[in-house]
């Protein structure tokens, strides 16, 4: 799992050089910046900005357009749960709520260490609904399954490993 390191202005630098310092590269160089910092910070916004020519806001309007990109560190699990429309058929919206309830956190945000996101689509459409854990997916998650799932997450993180 990715942990949010300090900023380092050199390695947004090496992944702009990375791909050629090109404004249409944006996306491929925040992925990168996602990859080894969790998140997207406010210097990297900057940087990336005069770096690649562009505005602060055009950076910036990707960067908040896209669910991928945070400009907070996460927690160390990140719980990704679908709301598109298959997925809501075969009560995504029940399971959101319960996961709501059951962290005491709304979507996007953190608590403790999970991070709960809605995501659009996992691509596991006859499985609905999904649930994505730290970019495994789940399918046919009941509420108790994502209880388990949970539960397992804490009992990694005790040391509880059976």
């Amino acid at each position: 799992m990715r942990i949010a390191l300090d900023y380092e202005p050199g390695v947004t630098s090496a992944l702009v050089a990375r791909h050629g310092g090109r404004p249409e590269m944006l996306i491929q160089i925040l992925h990168g910046v996602i990859e080894h910092f969790s998140f997207v910070p406010e210097a990297a916004i900057r940087q990336l900005a005069e770096e690649l020519n562009l505005s602060r806001a055009d950076v910036h309007g990707v960067v908040s357009y896209y669910d991928d990109f945070r400009t907070e560190a996460p927690g160390k699990h990140i719980v990704k749960i679908c709301q598109a429309e298959a997925c809501q058929a075969m009560g995504s919206r029940a399971l959101t709520q319960h996961a709501k309830e059951t962290l005491g956190i709304d979507l996007h945000e953190t608590g403790g260490d999970i991070t709960l996101d809605p995501v659009y689509c996992l691509g596991n459409c006859a499985c609905s609904p999904a649930v994505m854990i730290d970019g495994r997916t789940y399918g046919r998650v009941s509420e108790e399954k994502f209880d388990e799932l949970i539960g397992a997450l804490n009992d990694t993180a005790a040391g509880n490993l059976d």
